[in-house]
């Protein structure tokens, strides 16, 4: 029998919940304490999480004995300076929510702690680990004889409450195309297997939280935006974003072309705000192959189980995510997402924030 493998979570809101509902569908795992400055928060999580042990600070999680792994769920300006706890303390495997910082400054320590920190650390791209994105990338380079253009589109509802507003500003968040964005240039990187050399965008504040006020202050946050990417290798790639569309039928859709055809990938958005009352069941994600000769459209649904759905918002990939992390945990398995994907993720969504605030490409250098 595989040893038990013990997690600690970091940060107890609403994306806690569905890695702690995730972790319990994992043979062999469990959280045995979590740990948020907001009591009702954290004692909510031990309670989902089968009635576990509450730290009361990062540090008293750290040293309990009963530890093997750590989630870190907390708001993003805080990942870095837990990190460093983390290193200073106990290194231990973690799996840390993107983006992995907010701070254009904290670059370089993120990219030193890469060669210093003696255990695996897995920054959480849930998105790679979708099953219509995964069968997408299975098929796309034979779909479309080699990519020349990529394009992601997520249209979707509103940011979501919460605690403090943190993700209302952008000093907390790193912005939009930080906080909401690293997500789809990770799977630019990922699809195309090059680097960005050049970004470009347009991107504002239309529609959401305009009549919201926190400590007198407006929310800064952007809803809406358009980033087009160069890459190296002569590929373009585009992200279209809109946060104020949750009436579509798909929340995310991604085409590739290529001289041979197109293929596309469709997902839906989380089933708990589907109105089945009145439309039925939720859709199901599916694939589109469209060869240019002969002209043959097929589409292929990509059901995913139902108890992966139940278990989290985002299509079944944080339990896939999981698995993956816990056979790294377990020395069977290799670092998918590295500190190096983390980090580009989020330079490439800086350079973005900068290119829409000052209306010029900004080029990039990895």
């Amino acid at each position: 029998m595989l040893k038990k493998v013990n997690y600690g979570i970091i940060g107890c809101g609403m994306m806690a919940s569905e890695h702690i509902q995730n972790i319990k569908l994992l043979d062999g795992a469990c959280v045995s304490v979590v740990y948020d400055p907001v009591p009702e928060l954290a004692h909510a999580a031990a309670q989902l999480a089968g009635g576990t042990k509450v730290a009361e600070s990062l540090a008293d999680l750290l040293a309990h004995e009963a530890l093997d792994a750590l989630v870190i769920v907390s708001p993003n300006h805080l990942h870095v300076a837990q990190l460093k706890e983390i290193a200073a303390t106990r290194p231990l495997p973690v799996l840390c929510e993107k983006p992995l910082f907010t701070e254009p400054s904290d670059h370089q320590w993120v990219s030193d702690l890469e060669q210093t920190f003696p255990q695996p650390i897995w920054v959480a791209m849930e998105y790679r680990y979708m099953p219509p994105i995964t069968a997408l990338m299975d098929q796309v380079q034979q779909s479309t004889g080699g990519i020349k253009m990529l394009t992601i589109r997520e249209h979707r509802f509103p940011f979501l409450p919460k605690v403090g507003n943190w993700n209302r500003f952008n000093s907390q968040s790193g912005g939009t195309l930080v906080e909401k964005c690293c997500h789809f240039f990770d799977l630019m990187r990922l699809v195309l297997q090059d680097e960005p050399v050049r970004i470009m965008a347009s991107a504002g504040q239309s529609v959401n939280h305009l009549d919201e006020v926190y400590d007198g202050e407006v929310p800064d946050i952007w809803d809406n935006g358009y980033v087009i990417v160069d890459f190296a290798g002569g590929v373009r790639a585009m992200l279209e974003l809109c946060m104020f569309a949750e009436g579509a039928e798909y929340q995310e859709e991604i085409s590739a072309v290529g001289p041979d055809g197109k293929i596309e990938c469709f997902v839906p958005g989380p089933g708990r705000f589907w109105p089945t009352e009145t439309l039925g069941a939720a859709p199901v994600s599916k694939l589109v192959l469209s060869p240019r000769s002969p002209k043959m459209p097929e589409t292929i649904e990509i059901p995913v189980n139902p108890d992966l759905l139940d278990a989290g918002d985002h299509n079944g990939s944080t339990f896939y995510q999981h698995q993956r992390f816990l056979n790294v945990v377990r020395g069977q398995g290799a670092v998918e997402v590295s500190l190096t994907d983390g980090a580009r993720a989020v330079l490439m969504g800086q350079a973005a924030q900068e290119s829409a605030r000052t209306g010029r490409a900004v080029d990039l250098s990895f």
